[in-house]
């Protein structure tokens, strides 16, 4: 499906990331990715890759660093030779609290992260991305449900929807489309990790299908969406929740 065509993912390394990565090098395309910190993570994507068949490559930058995704994005230019999908997957979480307790660098942080990059990225591809191309942004079913504790998160990431609602028809006159993923309760390793196994279950519980999304899941939407048969979807957004959201 995407034979010939290049990528760029954003936090490619685990959890729904990594699934992006595999799904689009399985189907064909040439990806590059970014990683933060974990170099034995990344190393292991670039290797499922490779043995599979596909064409992968993984840059060390952390995004939060003002300059990072632009000098992404000329690394992947540069590797690549030319940009057809963008997908905005790299988020930070934090230890939720009330807006009372949190603290203006928590705030910033969170923002440096999960927003600024999808701007910075999103200009170059508005710049750079031959026309007919693919933007998916993923955010979170907490735009729509939120909960008490993740002020700056929900902000982030409503944020990442209002850049996509307007790069849509910024860009719709070359053919480019521009999406929104919100994916449910995922389970990744992140997930867990700010969770108890109780909560887990209850959500589950609660979502019509009975279960965790699984990063497959997530991947399959945005495969769908940077693929021929989204070329007549831009500017939505998916809420891919088992039916949670």
């Amino acid at each position: 499906m995407f034979k010939g065509m290049t990528a760029v993912v954003t936090g490619g390394s685990r959890g729904i990331g990594r699934a992006i990565v595999e799904r689009l090098c399985r189907d064909g395309a040439d990806v590059v990715f970014n990683y933060a910190t974990s170099e034995e993570a990344a190393a292991d994507v670039v290797r499922a890759v490779e043995a599979d068949g596909g064409k992968v490559r993984a840059v060390c930058l952390d995004l939060k660093e003002p300059d990072a995704p632009e000098r992404l994005m000329e690394a992947a230019q540069a590797h690549l030779g030319g940009l057809d999908i963008l997908v905005n997957n790299a988020a930070v979480a934090f230890s939720p609290a009330p807006l009372a307790q949190t603290e203006v660098e928590v705030f910033d942080s969170v923002i440096a992260v999960n927003a600024r990059p999808v701007f910075l990225t999103m200009r170059y591809a508005a710049r750079q991305m031959r026309d007919g191309g693919r933007i998916v942004n993923i955010s979170t079913m907490n735009t729509v449900r939120p909960v008490p504790g993740i002020g700056p998160y929900a902000a982030s990431k409503g944020a990442v929807e209002q850049l996509t609602a307007v790069a849509a028809r910024e860009l719709g006159p070359r053919g480019i489309t521009v999406n929104t993923v919100s994916p449910g309760a995922t389970d990744t390793e992140m997930l867990r990790s700010a969770n108890p196994p109780e909560a887990l279950q209850a959500v589950a519980g609660m979502t019509p299908l009975g279960r965790l999304g699984k990063a497959s899941d997530v991947a399959a939407v945005v495969a769908f969406l940077a693929g021929p048969e989204g070329r007549w979807i831009t500017g939505q957004n998916l809420r891919a929740t088992g039916g949670l959201a």
